[in-house]
C-alpha cells in the first residue's frame, strides 16, 4: 500500500501537471471504484484544480466550487500519467481523469477491487476520511510520546494504526523500528522515555529521507513503480538477506497477508520472534536465537 513517502511522490508529480488545469471529465470504467453518490462525477467536469494534498494515505484533489476528489489506492491501486484522452486499460483500469495536457489513469492489479474514489462537496465532508492519526513529521516529541502510549499495543501495530499515526504502513514501520533498534512486538506500555525519543527521531528521519528521495525521482519522471519493496531499504522485503548494519540475516513474522521484517541482532538482542504458523508447527524445534 502506498504510504506517506509514496503519496508525497505522487503529489510531487501531479502538482505541475494538474494545478491550474481544468478537469474536462471523469471516465468511470469500474462500478466498484466510485463510493459516493452526491455530487455525481459529471459535476466535477469543467472545474479547475485548486489544490492537491494528502489526507493519511489518501490523495485529495481540490476543485473550484468547493468540490474534492479523494483517491485511496489501497494495496494495488496505482496512478499513471498518459497522453490526453488515453484509453483506460480493460483489465486493470478503474477510472480516467481527462485534462487538456494529459490523462490521469487509476488502475488496480489483481481481482479484488479495493481502491476507492469519493467526490464530496465542501471541506467539512472531507473530515469523514480523517482517521485522526497524528502526522509524524509535524508532531513534537511530546505529542508523539502521548499518542504512542495512549493505547497499549505492540510497536508494529501502534505505528500502523491510522487512528494513532497518519500515513505509516507495513513497509516504513519496519524501517522505522530497525532505525530505532526496537523490537516490533515490544508493548508501548513498556517503553522507556529514551526509547520513545529514539523512536520519534527514527520516524522523522526515515519518513523524511524516503520522502525527499521519492520526490526527487518524481520530479524527473512520473512514478511508475510504486512498491513497498524498494532498493535501499534496510529490512523490509529483505528476508534472509544481510542486515546492512550488522550482516545478520533479516528475519520475518508472517501473519495473514502481511509480513514484518526485522533484524534479530539489531532489534531483539539475537532472539527470534515466533512466526505464528511456522513456530506453532515446529513447536519445540522452533529456534529461539540466531545461534540456534
Amino acid at each position: 500500500m502506498p504510504e506517506l513517502p509514496d503519496v508525497e511522490a505522487y503529489l510531487e508529480a501531479l502538482r505541475p501537471r494538474l494545478l491550474g488545469e481544468t478537469l474536462e471529465r471523469i471516465r468511470i470504467t469500474s462500478p466498484f471504484v466510485l463510493r459516493s453518490v452526491d455530487p455525481p462525477p459529471a459535476e466535477a467536469a469543467g472545474r479547475t484544480v485548486r489544490q492537491l494534498s494528502r489526507l493519511g494515505k489518501r490523495i485529495v484533489i481540490g476543485l473550484e466550487g468547493d468540490l474534492f476528489l479523494g483517491l485511496h489506492l489501497m494495496i494495488a491501486g496505482r496512478l499513471q500519467w498518459k497522453k490526453a484522452k488515453a484509453a483506460v486499460p480493460k483489465r486493470l483500469g478503474l477510472a480516467a481523469f481527462d485534462f487538456p495536457g494529459g490523462t490521469l489513469l487509476l488502475t488496480e492489479a489483481g481481482t479484488r477491487r479495493r481502491a476507492s474514489l469519493h467526490l464530496v462537496r465542501g471541506a467539512k465532508a472531507l473530515e469523514q476520511f480523517d482517521r485522526g492519526g497524528l502526522e509524524p513529521l509535524a508532531a513534537t516529541p511530546a505529542a508523539f510520546a502521548r499518542r504512542l502510549i495512549s493505547e497499549n499495543h505492540t510497536l508494529k501495530r501502534a505505528l500502523t494504526d491510522p487512528r494513532l499515526f497518519s500515513g505509516i504502513g507495513n513497509a516504513y514501520s519496519d524501517e522505522i523500528l530497525h532505525r530505532a533498534r526496537l523490537s516490533p512486538v515490544t508493548l508501548t506500555s513498556r517503553l522507556q522515555p529514551a526509547e520513545i525519543e529514539r523512536l520519534h527521531q527514527a520516524a522523522v528521519a526515515v519518513l523524511t529521507e524516503w520522502s525527499e528521495r521519492l520526490r526527487a525521482e518524481a520530479r524527473e519522471a512520473f512514478p511508475s513503480k510504486v512498491t513497498a519493496f524498494r532498493e535501499g531499504m534496510a529490512v523490509h522485503g529483505r528476508f534472509g538477506k544481510p542486515c546492512p548494519d550488522c550482516s545478520a540475516p533479516v528475519q520475518r513474522i508472517r501473519y495473514a497477508t502481511n509480513e514484518t521484517n526485522y533484524c534479530a541482532r539489531c532489534q531483539t538482542g539475537g532472539r527470534l520472534l515466533a512466526d505464528r504458523a511456522l513456530s506453532r508447527l515446529l513447536k519445540g524445534d522452533w529456534p529461539r536465537t540466531l545461534e540456534d
